[in-house]
């Protein structure tokens, strides 16, 4: 089973959907006890860095996810739910403290001419870790969908999996161990999103 977080997130249904669609087994939770059992987790995430942790903290989720990730289980985060996996974020004088599995903070795109932000649509994807097991089966170069106007700047440079170019370079996703994390959403990345979530599930199901 793949525990899938209800904390609010305004796209839980196209991510469900997503999973549902390359075979897993998803169950929707929003309190601690519901990720007993659960091979993996996934983490969504659309709007503010400080409402996800907020609803997160009132549903006593931010513990039990920081528990499930020590277990060495699959833990995929989506969007906000990647930045939430940092120390700290930048967007609206942000005063909640991030999760903290990963060191760095979340800033901004810095404004450049003819850069609209939020960066809305497709970009590609730059293989750093080309062995990255979220990435088996898919080329180089390959076309995500993104919605976002900030993005986390990992400290340590060796966690990031994937890079784009936005203006300027930025880590898409990361990996380390048993935690995945993407800034585009796979959920709406049509092939390439939908292999990158068969890829998490069988991680998931050796688990």
């Amino acid at each position: 089973m793949i525990a899938l977080i209800d904390y609010g997130s305004g796209n839980l249904r196209s991510a469900q959907k997503a999973l549902l669609k390359v075979g897993a087994d998803v169950r929707v939770v929003r309190r601690p006890e519901e990720l007993a059992g659960a091979r993996a987790v996934v983490l969504p995430g659309v709007g503010a860095f400080d409402d996800c942790l907020h609803a997160l903290q009132q549903q006593e989720m931010l513990e039990a996810a920081r528990g499930f990730i020590q277990t060495g289980r699959p833990f995929l985060g989506i969007c906000v739910g990647y930045q939430a996996l940092f120390d700290r974020s930048e967007e609206f004088n942000s005063c909640a403290a991030g999760m903290g599995v990963f060191h760095g903070s979340v800033v901004r795109f810095a404004e450049a001419p003819g850069l609209k932000i939020p960066q809305i649509g497709w970009n590609q994807l730059e293989m750093v870790q080309p062995d990255c097991p979220l990435y088996r089966g898919i080329p180089e170069g390959s076309y995500v969908y993104f919605v976002h106007s900030f993005f986390p700047q990992p400290v340590d440079p060796g966690i990031v999996a994937t890079r784009t170019t936005y203006g300027q370079p930025f880590a898409s996703s990361v990996w380390r161990d048993n935690v995945y994390a993407t800034q585009f959403h796979p959920e709406k990345s049509q092939r390439v999103g939908l292999q990158l979530l068969q890829n998490f599930v069988t991680l998931a199901a050796a688990a």
